[in-house]
C-alpha cells in the first residue's frame, strides 16, 4: 500500500480517537458556562491548566521514547517491561509526595484542599495509560486504541451531564435517593469525580498490557531511554507553559476581583480554537509513528514535504472556516453572552495553534536524528517569549496579551525550527505553495473577522473562493493518495 495512503488511514482513526477526549472538552463548555457564572468557571480552568504541566512531568518524555526504542530494539518486551515499570515507580513516588506534602502544596498552587486530592489521583491515572497507549499506537492498534479513548469520553460526558444537569433536577423533585447525594454549589468536585472515574476506567481497560508480560527493568535500556526523554520532557514543559500558563498568570496578575471572571471568559472562548488543535493534533499521532518507521528508508525527505504541504493546505482551509463562522460556533458551545466579551482571541489563537502544528511537521529533522536537545532549546524560546510577553501586556491587555503571547511564542519556534531543520536534515519544503495558502487564508480571515466584523455575507463568499483556489490547484494530488502505486 502507498505509504501516504497508509499514514492517512491511520491518521484518520486516531484523528477519531483523538477529536473525541479533545470535542468533549468543547461540548462541555456550554454545560459548564450553563450551570457556572465566569468567575466558577475560571476556577475550573485554572485547575485543568496545572493538570496539563503535571502531565508532562509525570511523562517526563517516555512515549516518544518509547517509539524510539521500541522500533530499533532486538527485545521489544524489555523495551516495554522497563517503560512500564519506569512510569509505574515514577507515579507512585509522585502520589506519596503529593498527599505527604498536601497543605503545601494546596497553597502553593491555590487550589483548595477539597480539590486537590482528585487532582493527585486523577494525574497519576492519566500516567499509567501513558505507555499502554503508546504501545498500541506503536503496534499499529487504531481501532483498539480508539475505542478505548470512545469509552473514556462517553463516560466523562455521562457523568458530567448526570451531575450537573440532570441530578440537580432529580434533587429538586425530592427523588429519594438522588436527593441524598446532590450537594448545591459543588459543581467544580462534580467535574472532578467525573475525570476521576472516567480515568480509572481507561486503566482498567488498559491493565492487560501491565498484566500479560514478564517485568524485566533493563538499566542500559533505561538510561538509554531517559537520555533521550529528558530533552523531549523540557520540550514538553516549555509546550505545556505556551499552552496553557497565560490562565495562571492571568489569575494572578489580575485584580482579584475580575481574575477569575476574565479567566473564565478567555478559557471559555479560547476552545473555539480547538479545531485547529484536533486536527494539528490527530495529524501529529499519525506521522510520529510513520517519521521513525521512514527514516531509514531511501529518500524519506521527500515523503516528509508532502505531507508538510498537505498539512498547511488543510489547516489554511480550517483557519478560515472556523473564522467565518465563529459567530455561529459560539451560539453553539459558548452560550452565555457574558463570556462573548473574549471573541476577539479565537483567530490569534486558532494562528498560534497552526503554526503549531506546522511546527511539529517541521520536527522531523530533530527526532529522526537524535537532535532533540534542539526541541528543547527552541520550545524553552517559545516558552520565555510566552512568560515575558504576558508578565508585561497583561496588566494593560489583559487576555489580549495572553493571546498574542501564544501567536508570537509558537511563529517564533516555527520559524527556528525550519531554520535549523535547514542545516542538519533539509527537506524539499515546497515553500511558495506553503506561503501562498497560509498568507492568503490569514487575510481572508483578517477581511472575515476584524475589517467586516464577521458578516457571513463577506466571509462565505471569501471560503468558497478559497476552497475554489484549493480545488484548482491541489485535486490531482490529493486524489493520487487513495491510488496504490
Amino acid at each position: 500500500m502507498n505509504p501516504l495512503k497508509k499514514l492517512f488511514k491511520q491518521t484518520a482513526i486516531y484523528g477519531l480517537a483523538t477529536v473525541l477526549p479533545r470535542m468533549l472538552n468543547v461540548i462541555l463548555v456550554p454545560i459548564y458556562t450553563g450551570v457556572m457564572q465566569p468567575g466558577s468557571y475560571g476556577e475550573v480552568v485554572v485547575i485543568f491548566a496545572y493538570f496539563a504541566i503535571f502531565n508532562v512531568f509525570l511523562a517526563y518524555g517516555m512515549e516518544t521514547a518509547f517509539f524510539r526504542f521500541y522500533k530499533d530494539s532486538e527485545n521489544k518486551k524489555k523495551v516495554v517491561s522497563t517503560s512500564l515499570l519506569s512510569i509505574a515507580g515514577s507515579t507512585l513516588l509522585f502520589l506519596l509526595i503529593g498527599f505527604l506534602f498536601k497543605g503545601p502544596l494546596s497553597n502553593f498552587l491555590e487550589i483548595s484542599l477539597d480539590y486537590i486530592g482528585y487532582v493527585f489521583w486523577i494525574l497519576a491515572l492519566d500516567a499509567l495509560v501513558i505507555i499502554p497507549f503508546a504501545w498500541l499506537r506503536a503496534n499499529e492498534k487504531p481501532m483498539r486504541y480508539a475505542v478505548i479513548k470512545l469509552i473514556n469520553v462517553v463516560m466523562n460526558l455521562g457523568l458530567n451531564s448526570f451531575f450537573l444537569l440532570l441530578l440537580p433536577k432529580l434533587a429538586l423533585n425530592n427523588e429519594g435517593f438522588f436527593s441524598s447525594i446532590y450537594k448545591p454549589d459543588y459543581e467544580i468536585k462534580y467535574i472532578l469525580i467525573a475525570n476521576l472515574v472516567s480515568s480509572a476506567v481507561s486503566l482498567l481497560l488498559m491493565s492487560k498490557v501491565y498484566l500479560r508480560r514478564p517485568y524485566v527493568f533493563d538499566m542500559v535500556i533505561w538510561k538509554k531511554m531517559i537520555k533521550y526523554a529528558m530533552p523531549v520532557m523540557v520540550a514538553g514543559i516549555a509546550f505545556t507553559v505556551n499552552e496553557v500558563l497565560d490562565k495562571i498568570l492571568l489569575e494572578k496578575i489580575l485584580p482579584v476581583e475580575i481574575a477569575s471572571d476574565e479567566v473564565g471568559k478567555y478559557g471559555a472562548c479560547v476552545k473555539l480554537a480547538v479545531f485547529m488543535t484536533l486536527f494539528a493534533t490527530a495529524f501529529r499521532m499519525g506521522i510520529e509513528p510513520f517519521f521513525f518507521s521512514h527514516s531509514d528508508t531511501k529518500h524519506p525527505q521527500k515523503a516528509y514535504a508532502q505531507i508538510t504541504n498537505y498539512f498547511v493546505v488543510l489547516g489554511s482551509i480550517i483557519l478560515l472556516a472556523v473564522v467565518v463562522f465563529s459567530d455561529v460556533l459560539k451560539v453553539l458551545f459558548v452560550r452565555d453572552e457574558a463570556y462573548w466579551e473574549a471573541m476577539p482571541v479565537v483567530p490569534l489563537i486558532l494562528l498560534a495553534a497552526f503554526f503549531l502544528g506546522i511546527y511539529h511537521n517541521l520536527s522531523v529533522w530533530y527526532k529522526v536524528t537524535d537532535r532533540t536537545k534542539f526541541g528543547a532549546y527552541i520550545s524553552m524560546i517559545g516558552a520565555v517569549l510566552t512568560i515575558i510577553v504576558n508578565l508585561i501586556f497583561i496588566p494593560y491587555f489583559g487576555y489580549m496579551a495572553s493571546a498574542v503571547a501564544t501567536l508570537l511564542a509558537y511563529g517564533t519556534m516555527m520559524l527556528l525550527s525550519f531554520y535549523f531543520g535547514r542545516m542538519y536534515y533539509p527537506i524539499p519544503y515546497n515553500f511558495r505553495k506553503i506561503i501562498f495558502y497560509l498568507g492568503i487564508s490569514i487575510l481572508f480571515s483578517t477581511l472575515s473577522f476584524y475589517i467586516f466584523d464577521r458578516n457571513l455575507f463577506v466571509g462565505i463568499p471569501l471560503l468558497i473562493l478559497f476552497l475554489g483556489l484549493v480545488y484548482k490547484l491541489e485535486f490531482e494530488n490529493l486524489k493520487k493518495l487513495y491510488v496504490n502505486r
